[in-house]
């Protein structure tokens, strides 16, 4: 698996698209409404919304983090950190917030590779062997 993410708007598809010769037929994008666990094609994209919608189908993230993990092994995740700023005050977009970071944790300790965008620009944090 390789983990790609960053903040909103940094570049990340673009960057993936480039860097792995990818298609539109190759991208699958998440949607907040859609709680059934992605996969089938070499990127999963948006993956922050897939976990909003667990949230509000009152899902068990960490499970359902955890299948992600074993049916993706060979996937490109693209996922939008939410993770860091103001704590926000509603309780669904707080626990989101957590969620999504130690989704991002998880992730990145199962990833062959990690990429952090910043600026359009990829910073490698882990590298498989």
């Amino acid at each position: 698996m390789i983990l790609i993410f960053g903040g909103v708007y940094q570049g990340k598809l673009e960057y993936a698209i480039g860097r792995f010769g990818l298609t539109e037929e190759d991208i699958t994008l998440c949607a907040d409404e859609n709680a059934t666990c992605p996969t089938g094609r070499k990127v999963i994209g948006d993956i922050e919304k897939w976990i909003l919608a667990l949230i509000k189908d009152d899902k068990n993230v960490l499970e359902e983090t955890e299948q992600f993990i074993n049916k993706n092994r060979d996937t490109i995740v693209i996922c939008t950190d939410i993770s860091c700023g103001i704590v926000p005050i509603d309780p669904i977009m707080r626990k989101w917030r957590e969620e999504v970071g130690k989704f991002l944790g998880l992730l990145a300790t199962n990833s062959d590779e990690v990429i952090r965008l910043y600026c359009g620009i990829p910073t490698i944090l882990k590298q498989g062997i």
